[in-house]
């Protein structure tokens, strides 16, 4: 039976929202690998029957119910809780129950489409009788990821120390794998090993996370990044470091972007993929600037009844910030004692270095901001390359491009847009291998002691 317009709209309210869902199976879409597995093994660890879904073997579902005007991890995710509904009616035949799952699909507040992917995908799942009664929740960064409406009091306040550390955990093991098997002596040795690593992580997290025995999971950082060292030819040179920002998940979704990570290494480059943390540090960044602009407006106004409650709120917000830094610092320090890899980027430092350069605002934020800053840390810390990777017209990428393309060129750093939507580019490997050509020359320049680019228009304290 065909569903009005005026239903449309109301189930937008009563099925996709924010609710319990302790005792479901919640279905949560493949990003970044890592993260994903270790973010389902911690609602797993609260009881929540989480599993991450196969991914792109559905795309061409989610092409064929979107236009080719939506973000393409938009019809990524709608071709996977498709693909899977699919495959688990199939599997269950009668004893398919559609209220059993809730489809998890976080959302974003601002001018990114991805606001309004659980919406849309809504309606899709609507054209389905079968799949009507699948629910869809979220965490936004209306107030920066909170669990506290989807589980019991208790639960979230575990899950959401437990899951930022398990974050900080999956970008060290990307970052471990990014700095290990470019060089590794034997094909294969580090992506065996780190799948064994994410395993056993998962299974602590599992076993111990509620817990939050935080040093279990610091030895095992310690255990991991000194055993993957030993993977290393240390024979073979340092290859030129690529840095790769851009759209938060097509950067990190290899299927989408093509597993430009592996290209870029096939080419003889070392690449650095801006970290999952990064993105939910901003998150709690801005909202904590937020709270600032209004603390001064109700000082402003002599509001003095709401005073006091941002103030609250600030502090509150303050108190996670610092939280995740120290978390983050933690994690770090155990894997830089084995190796070397790159830290993350300070939220702060980031903000100051485009302020310091007056080429972007946090005021506009976006992605972009972290995009455009991410870049000139990389500059400043002596990358080769840049590689901005997003969705086909994704507008936050699209200011990126027009900010970093004439600033790096001026400041000598190879640079190169990667977009995606699903095709394959004829020229896509001839345009990296030129690129990964232009970052071998410019550190073999940066290493013969040749000056490259302009000196930085200030020093900023990390």
């Amino acid at each position: 039976m065909p569903v009005s317009d005026k239903q449309n709209f109301e189930r937008f309210g009563t099925n996709v929202k924010q609710f319990d869902v302790t005792g479901k199976t919640l279905l949560i879409p493949d990003m970044a690998p890592n993260a994903s597995r270790l973010l389902a093994a911690c609602f797993r660890s609260v009881g929540v029957n989480a599993r991450v879904m196969e991914t792109y073997k559905g795309l061409s579902l989610g092409k064929e119910f979107t236009s080719g005007k939506e973000c393409f991890p938009c019809q990524v995710t709608l071709g996977d809780i498709l693909y899977h509904l699919q495959s688990e009616k199939a599997r269950l035949g009668p004893n398919f129950s559609p209220e059993k799952y809730v489809y998890f699909l976080p959302e974003a507040d601002g001018p990114c489409r991805f606001g309004m992917y659980n919406k849309m995908q809504r309606l899709v799942l609507d054209r389905f009788e079968e799949y009507r009664d699948v629910p869809i929740t979220y965490l936004s960064t209306r107030d920066a990821y909170s669990s506290a409406d989807i589980m019991p009091a208790e639960a979230s306040s575990v899950f959401q120390k437990l899951s930022y550390v398990a974050i900080i955990i999956s970008d060290i093991l990307d970052r471990t794998t990014c700095r290990v098997r470019p060089y590794e002596w034997r094909p294969g040795l580090t992506d065996s090993f780190m799948q064994k690593a994410l395993d056993a992580v998962i299974a602590e997290v599992e076993e111990n996370g509620t817990k939050l025995e935080l040093k279990r999971f610091y030895n095992l950082i310690e255990d991991i990044t000194s055993t993957a060292k030993t993977f290393i030819d240390t024979r073979q040179p340092r290859r030129p470091a690529i840095g790769i920002i851009g759209e938060i998940y097509v950067r990190t979704h290899p299927e989408s972007n093509q597993n430009i990570v592996r290209v870029l290494e096939k080419f003889g480059g070392e690449a650095v993929v801006a970290s999952v943390a990064e993105w939910i540090n901003y998150v709690t960044y801005d909202k904590a600037r937020d709270h600032e602009r209004r603390l001064k407006l109700a000082w402003q106004n002599r509001e003095f009844g709401s005073f006091g409650t941002i103030l609250n709120e600030l502090i509150s917000t303050n108190i996670e910030k610092y939280y995740q830094l120290l978390r983050q610092y933690q994690g770090y320090s155990r894997a830089l004692k084995h190796l070397d890899i790159h830290r993350d980027h300070r939220i702060g430092t980031i903000e100051k270095r485009l302020d310091c350069d007056r080429l972007y605002s946090f005021d506009i934020g976006t992605e972009s901001a972290l995009s455009i800053g991410a870049a000139l840390e990389q500059v400043h810390e002596g990358f080769n390359g840049v590689v901005n990777v997003f969705p086909f017209t994704c507008m936050p990428s699209a200011v990126c491009t027009a900010v970093l393309k004439p600033l790096l060129n001026k400041l000598r750093m190879p640079y190169i847009d990667a977009p995606y939507d699903g095709a394959i580019q004829p020229n896509r490997e001839i345009a990296l291998r030129t690129f990964m050509y232009q970052a071998k020359q410019h550190l073999e320049s940066r290493n013969s002691g040749k000056r490259n680019g302009k000196a930085a228009k200030c020093h900023i304290k990390p």
